[in-house]
């Protein structure tokens, strides 16, 4: 077992994903490279997920999965109640989106009907935007509330986008989906996701598109009755008051809560009282993150995770910078 005095900041390799719909904004905004890929439509900075599992780039962890620090370290990284909850599993998954097609319209199942199905956990997520192209837009829910039978009806008609609700989006926008809420992802937009470490979605509609050879990608339309919620919702954007050097809470569930650090000069974060570990995503600018008297770069596009142990931090800008902060309530 490693002592505390030798647990550090973990960063990760960034694990690239092609998608049909990826573009190049991972490279030109974030400044990852992902040659030789044609496009990359995901970044998954932080994962434990079974064959796209995490792992460490420097320090003494460095080529160790995350999988592999959670089963020797346990509650020295993820936390007491965190352990005790998930067990060795680490439970959120962290990524960068960028959407340069519309993505199909989807729904993910909740943990009750995670497990049931695939014994999986649901997935929940929340997403922030980085940065959206004019008019870009996402949908989010229904813009009226809907039965199972006038969804099949609007569906099964190809009045499916009549009843959702759209969104016009702008940078550092905030959007929560709980499982069960229907959502897409809008052309020409690039965000931060946060989420329930889960890959189950059922895709809905895909605008009738098809592949090179003439075929259309699968749709899931009779296991996602199930797990749609139907109801409308008043406002499906997460409002939030900017302030500058202090945390701002953007989006809060049983699973992650995020907080929003605008910083102008050094903050110190006291993480004990969260018994989490505690994952920064830089968004904008840079800075370092100062831990047991060591530093650590945070610019734009890159994450960290602090390990339970590690519960006081110091974050100093060079500038202006913008960071997430995440962790398990």
């Amino acid at each position: 077992m490693q002592s505390i005095s030798q647990i550090y900041p973990l960063r990760f390799q960034t694990i690239f994903k092609d998608k049909i719909w990826g573009g190049s904004k991972i490279h030109d905004v974030l400044g990852k490279d992902f040659s030789p890929l044609p496009n990359c439509g995901e970044t998954w900075e932080i994962s434990g997920m079974e064959g796209n599992v995490s792992v460490v780039a420097e320090g003494s962890f460095a080529g160790k999965s995350l999988n592999e620090l959670c089963g020797e370290l346990g509650a020295t990284l993820l936390g007491n109640k965190v352990f005790e909850r998930f067990g060795a599993h680490f439970p959120l998954l962290i990524k960068f989106i960028d959407a340069n097609e519309d993505l199909s319209i989807q729904v993910h199942p909740d943990d009750t009907l995670g497990q049931a199905r695939h014994g999986s956990f649901g997935k929940t997520e929340m997403w922030y935007i980085l940065q959206a192209d004019p008019g870009s837009t996402l949908i989010t829910g229904f813009n009226r509330d809907m039965s199972p039978e006038s969804y099949q009806e609007a569906l099964e008609s190809g009045h499916i986008m009549d009843v959702l609700n759209k969104e016009q989006v702008a940078a550092g926008e905030v959007y929560f989906l709980p499982a069960g809420r229907i959502h897409t992802i809008g052309k020409g937009l690039l965000l931060a996701e946060i989420q329930q470490a889960s890959d189950i979605t059922y895709r809905i509609y895909d605008f009738d598109r098809v592949d090179d050879k003439g075929n259309k990608r699968e749709l899931h339309t009779e296991q996602a009755l199930a797990a749609i919620d139907y109801k409308a919702y008043p406002e499906y954007k997460n409002l939030y008051q900017r302030r500058e050097n202090e945390a701002v809470a953007l989006a809060g569930c049983a699973y992650f809560q995020t907080n929003l650090l605008e910083l102008s000069q050094p903050i110190s974060r006291e993480y004990a009282g969260n018994d989490s570990f505690t994952v920064l995503i830089g968004t904008e600018g840079q800075a370092e993150v100062k831990v047991n008297g060591e530093s650590y770069r945070l610019s734009k596009g890159d994450t960290l995770l602090l390990p339970a142990v590690l519960t006081s931090v110091e974050i100093v800008p060079e500038g202006r910078a913008v960071v997430l902060e995440s962790f398990v309530p």
